[in-house]
């Protein structure tokens, strides 16, 4: 690994609080960049900011509620006035749950669509301005869900595949002025996310199998470092893709 391929970059991770996002707001710092970690667990995300300052990382925690765009702009400006740029936005925070489709409620479904769609555009709306002067890149967390539907999770599914065309479309809009947005599209991994999913009653058991393919679960590192190419100059051809990485469940 380059471990300087990052330096001198500005990011913005929004969910550091645990997982993915703590995991990628780590890799960042380790790689070089100043880190400004994002969450609306702040105590947790200030956890996270420790753990990177004592691997003599360079991290400040912000908090920030996604679902609320003025949140989100004040997010943006508290990077860059105290780093006085912004090369990177990873939207990680994220959110989902299992139900039968007509077992949804509103506030349910409302909820998903919000943390995971409207914040992942909240956030890209902010960030856009300053990622143009930097000639920056934005890296979406969409899912394997996003690309193939996955039973009993409608809302989660529409949200991430939401965040893959959301992705493309703003790819096309700002490519050509420099700035580059990408998107991964996990399957499972061991977070706590993905552990608070709780499967309901009277499941068809063959809808579920496909989740896995290989029988086991990714890890938050794995996601991170493929976060870490996408946001370095390494990737430079790399805009509006969305890349699976789900040990063949989209196969």
């Amino acid at each position: 690994m380059d471990t300087e391929r990052l330096q001198g970059k500005v990011a913005l991770v929004t969910g550091s609080a645990s997982g993915i996002g703590r995991a990628t707001a780590q890799r960042f710092a380790e790689e070089g960049a100043q880190v400004f970690c994002s969450d609306v667990q702040f105590e947790a995300c200030e956890a996270t900011v420790k753990s990177i300052h004592e691997a003599g990382g360079n991290a400040i925690a912000v908090a920030c509620n996604v679902t609320r765009s003025e949140e989100c702009n004040a997010a943006v400006s508290a990077a860059v006035e105290q780093a006085g740029a912004l090369d990177v936005l990873a939207n990680i925070a994220g959110i989902g749950l299992y139900r039968h489709a007509t077992d949804y409620t509103d506030d349910d479904w409302r909820r998903v669509i919000e943390v995971n769609l409207n914040g992942s555009f909240f956030m890209c709306r902010a960030a856009i301005p300053r990622l143009l002067e930097s000639k920056g890149s934005i890296i979406n967390m969409a899912s394997a869900a996003g690309l193939s539907a996955t039973p009993y999770g409608a809302a989660y599914s529409a949200s991430k595949g939401g965040v893959v065309m959301l992705t493309k479309s703003l790819a096309i809009e700002y490519g050509r002025q420099g700035l580059r947005v990408n998107c991964v599209c996990p399957g499972g991994v061991d977070t706590p996310l993905t552990r608070s999913f709780s499967v309901p009653g009277g499941v068809d058991p063959l809808l579920m199998a496909r989740l896995n393919f290989l029988g086991t679960l990714g890890e938050a590192g794995e996601i991170a470092a493929l976060v870490a190419y996408l946001a370095s100059n390494e990737a430079r051809y790399v805009n509006g893709a969305a890349i699976s990485i789900d040990g063949g469940q989209t196969c």
